[in-house]
């Protein structure tokens, strides 16, 4: 049974659809078949990923609100064992039309258990809010990935954010787990960001991944040419700061690691 994981933090600009993408391109790398969900309607993990969101007719949308399968919609995106399933604009209307549904907030989580034996891993990228699809991908995720940049202001809203995470572990996911907190965007060079990750380590020293992602040009650039960096330039800092990611992700899980 496949392990599905939110990719979530209220915050833009963190890092999170980055993360998505070049964590699930590394999973896969690694062979662990996955599947990557873009739950923003800005369908920049769709864009990301090589599969042009205004072709992408079908997708979280289709699954959420007409109860369309998942395994119909996923699509094959050029890596070996990565699978996606789109976002498009229609997704701007699906908050609404949520808010009117019986169930609104287990639309994903229902959606999901007909493939969740189907992969290893599932990624959702979840948009920059705490609205009702959010709610969704925490509710139907056995645990949850926050990225947080090493830069000013790194903390601020992350409490917003924990507590949500209780409120749905109380009512609508009790299983739900902190998978760990990511750190983004780390310059070495820059004495904040050194301050930043002693204290995110010094106010959760059993959260955070010992992984942490570098600013990294072709982390910036690869998204441009509708790839993941692994793909894009597999050398890269970048590359291997998720690959390792990945592995870390992986033994956490008590999983082996293939030779490949």
């Amino acid at each position: 049974m496949g392990k599905i994981i939110a990719i979530a933090n209220q915050k833009g600009g963190v890092g999170k659809t980055t993360s998505a993408i070049n964590l699930a391109a590394s999973l896969a790398a690694l062979e662990y078949k996955t599947l990557l969900i873009d739950a923003d309607s800005q369908s920049n993990a769709t864009s990301g990923i090589g599969i042009d969101p205004e072709k992408a007719n079908r997708g979280v949308y289709d699954c959420m609100i007409n109860g369309e399968l998942v395994k119909d919609l996923a699509i094959k995106t050029s890596i070996d064992y990565l699978d996606l399933l789109p976002s498009n604009i229609d997704l701007v209307g699906a908050e609404l039309e949520l808010q009117a549904m019986e169930n609104r907030e287990q639309r994903m989580k229902t959606a999901l258990n007909d493939v969740k034996d189907d992969y290893d891993f599932i990624l959702i990228d979840c948009s920059p809010s705490l609205g009702v699809i959010t709610t969704n991908a925490l509710t139907a995720a056995d645990s949850v990935i926050i990225p947080i940049q090493c830069e000013y202001f790194a903390l601020e809203g992350l409490g917003k954010l924990l507590n949500t995470i209780k409120i749905i572990q109380k009512r609508l996911n009790p299983e739900l787990q902190i998978e760990g907190m990511l750190l983004t965007m780390y310059d070495l060079r820059v004495r904040l960001a050194n301050q930043v990750v002693e204290e995110v380590k010094s106010h959760f020293p059993k959260m955070v991944f010992e992984t942490i992602i570098p600013r990294n040009i072709k982390l910036s650039e690869s998204p441009s040419f509708g790839m993941p960096v692994l793909s894009y330039d597999a050398e890269s800092k970048g590359a291997i700061s998720y690959l390792n990611l990945a592995k870390e992700i992986i033994h956490k899980n008590g999983l082996s690691i293939p030779k490949v």
